[in-house]
């Protein structure tokens, strides 16, 4: 009983000690990590001790069908430019839950997204306006876009991801690709941890291969080690269910009236430009690799170029043909009429 005690009054003095955000943040970027934890620490000291020796202790993520909703929307609605929000949610065991999400007022580019002051007042109040509704959830990650460049960090992803995990933990990056979700009808993301500085990972499988723009290759190449990758799955709750079920009930004319065709064909021109360059890269290494006797390591360079090259060309061949076969289908069903 006494022990139950102590742990009590450790709890009270450490909620004191948590006088807020203006108090504590010496810089706004570091006012945004240290928000205020849910969890007591003295019941997780073991699990923490966990984490901090085992690197690669986060291994899932699951999504609600309420906040992937709100994502894919918020990156689709920001066109070519990235945009940026929070993700709120739990821990259990070794998987984060991320349970809703909301927008960050943030100015995006095509390249990066910077959060200013405006959005960590934001973020503070909207946080703190949630546990006043009820929502106890915590902030347990942030998301990004990357129209259509693929669900990867890059290396300023990376260390904002480093900063918040050192500061806020736990803390997972999400990455939405709302091109090539529209493009390949499934959605593109992922769910990255970053490893500690100076930290070396084990040598890995080879990871799902993904199609990354020439000007993006080496970015994505050099920190390509610097973080690992979480298995994502989804879920939804009966609420979840009806409200989706009346969604698609309002907007099922809309899915059979577009075509990714159309919607994408910026991105589809893009692809194929880049497809060009790189396979004239991989042209012009060959064709020097040839006057060279005895240099296998720079023939392997160039295959495995002109290899990757052609899996790009399947990849925008299989969904090219995938948003005309969807045409024709639409087009025989509701065009074509027999009369007999």
């Amino acid at each position: 009983m006494k022990s139950t005690n102590t742990t009590r009054n450790n709890s009270k003095k450490y909620w004191r000690r948590s006088p807020g955000l203006r108090s504590r943040a010496k810089t706004p970027l570091r006012g945004l990590l240290q928000l205020p934890c849910l969890f007591n620490p003295f019941d997780f000291r073991g699990c923490k001790r966990k984490r901090t020796s085992d690197h690669h202790y986060f291994k899932y993520c699951k999504i609600s069908a309420l906040a992937l909703l709100k994502m894919v929307m918020h990156a689709r609605s920001g066109g070519n430019l990235e945009v940026m929000g929070l993700m709120l949610g739990k821990v259990d065991g070794e998987t984060m839950i991320i349970m809703d999400s909301f927008a960050l007022p943030v100015e995006g580019t095509e390249t990066r997204v910077n959060a200013q002051a405006a959005a960590y007042e934001y973020m503070a109040a909207y946080i703190e306006n949630a546990k006043q509704v009820g929502r106890l959830e915590n902030a347990i990650g942030w998301y990004h876009s990357h129209p259509g460049y693929g669900c990867w960090l890059s290396g300023i992803d990376v260390s904002t991801q480093m900063l918040n995990q050192q500061f806020q933990e736990p803390f997972v990056a999400v990455v939405i690709d709302p091109t090539r979700t529209i493009s390949a009808g499934k959605v593109n993301l992922g769910a990255f941890r970053t490893y500690p500085k100076g930290y070396k990972p084990p040598d890995e499988g080879p990871s799902e291969y993904q199609t990354i723009p020439l000007n993006k290759i080496e970015d994505f190449g050099v920190h390509c080690k610097q973080y690992y990758a979480l298995e994502v799955s989804y879920f939804k709750s009966s609420l979840d269910r009806k409200l989706l079920e009346l969604l698609w009930n309002k907007y099922w004319v809309n899915t059979l009236s577009s075509s990714s065709l159309l919607t994408n064909a910026d991105y589809t021109t893009g692809q194929v430009f880049d497809l060009s360059e790189k396979l004239e890269q991989s042209e012009a290494q060959l064709g020097r690799g040839s006057f060279m006797l005895g240099l296998e390591t720079h023939d392997r360079k160039s295959e495995d170029k002109l290899a990757k090259a052609t899996r790009d060309s399947c990849k925008t061949t299989i969904e090219a043909i995938h948003g005309l076969m969807s045409q024709v289908i639409k087009d025989k069903l509701f065009n074509q009429i027999n009369i007999s």
